[in-house]
């Protein structure tokens, strides 16, 4: 993104940046000392158990040249509520840490800084501070986001075996433009943690094929019958561009930003009409989990039935790796 100096960071300086900040955020960021201007920013007291995540962008990492920075901002908020969604929380306010070249041009962080702006205020979230720093490598962006936990917030762990897993949305092939483009389940997430008969849940970030192992009790495995996998339009579009099978784009592809959860096999039925009834969100279940029939005690098994095409792997996306 290199431009002349005189339109780009290096022509403001950190102070005018941060007063330029403060403008492009408007609303979404409230005055001091509730938003950015002091040291740190003092949050109301809440009633509510506190939940906080965190998550970055980095260019071309996360994005690349085409992808607006409108767009990059929203993912950035959006990953993080898709995480505060899978805990049935309600999000409030957030901080963001800057990592940028002297290079960038200040209408690309113009454009992010809005871009962020509408996504908070769409989702009532306050931009309360944050820091910046220079960098000879690619922008980078950290945010981290605070919300309000429900009187029982989903964890990953208390799935049983028997527990029915669903998956909302359709998964796979997300480069083709979900990334950017999804929706943070929040308001499902909401209405899943009030159901008792909702043990736990998961937001899909790194692939169905490796997310699926965190809800896996020990000594338990879980049996998915693949026909059942909601295969996205942009998955199958993906699948017929790279040879591949439609389900290794489910399973592997990654950024579905979905939830993945686990209900009690009771009323099973009244579950599933209670949710249509509540959103248009499609809901898919998946398989079940079972207690292990190994001899391992702690190990957790992924089994297909029937089985996955030849050449279908489970892996998900994992850093370092």
């Amino acid at each position: 993104m290199p431009s002349a100096r005189s339109a780009t960071l290096a022509s403001l300086g950190e102070t005018r940046l941060i007063q330029a900040i403060q403008d492009w955020l408007g609303a979404a960021n409230p005055p001091p000392p509730h938003g950015i201007g002091d040291d740190c920013a003092v949050l109301p007291p809440r009633r509510a158990q506190q939940l906080v995540t965190v998550d970055p962008v980095i260019a071309g990492r996360h994005f690349d040249d085409r992808v607006p920075a409108t767009a990059v901002a929203a993912k950035l908020l959006k990953r993080n509520l898709s995480d505060i969604a899978s805990m049935g929380g309600r999000p409030h306010s957030a901080v963001i840490a800057l990592a940028a070249p002297p290079t960038l041009p200040v209408a690309w962080l113009r454009g992010f800084y809005r871009g962020l702006a509408a996504c908070a205020r769409a989702h009532d979230v306050h931009i309360v501070g944050g820091d910046c720093a220079q960098t000879s490598g690619p922008f980078s962006a950290f945010l981290t986001l605070f919300g309000d936990a429900p009187a029982r917030p989903l964890t990953r762990a208390g799935a049983r075996p028997g527990d029915l897993l669903f998956v909302t949305g359709a998964l796979g092939g997300s480069i083709l433009g979900k990334h950017t483009r999804f929706m943070p389940r929040l308001a499902e997430g909401r209405w899943l943690a009030g159901r008792r008969e909702v043990h736990a849940a998961i937001d899909l970030s790194d692939g169905l094929g490796k997310d699926l192992a965190a809800l896996v009790p020990d000594a338990c495995e879980v049996v998915i019958d693949p026909r059942t996998l909601p295969v996205s339009v942009a998955a199958r579009r993906l699948a017929r561009r790279t040879r591949r099978d439609p389900l290794d784009c489910v399973l592997n592809d990654g950024e579905d930003y979905e939830l993945l959860f686990a209900v009690a096999p009771r009323a099973i039925e009244d579950f599933i009409i209670a949710w249509h009834r509540a959103h248009p969100t499609p809901l898919s279940c998946i398989g079940r989990i079972l207690r292990n029939a190994s001899d391992e005690p702690s190990g957790r098994a992924l089994r297909f039935e029937p089985a996955l095409p030849g050449g279908v792997l489970t892996r998900g996306y994992e850093h370092f790796r």
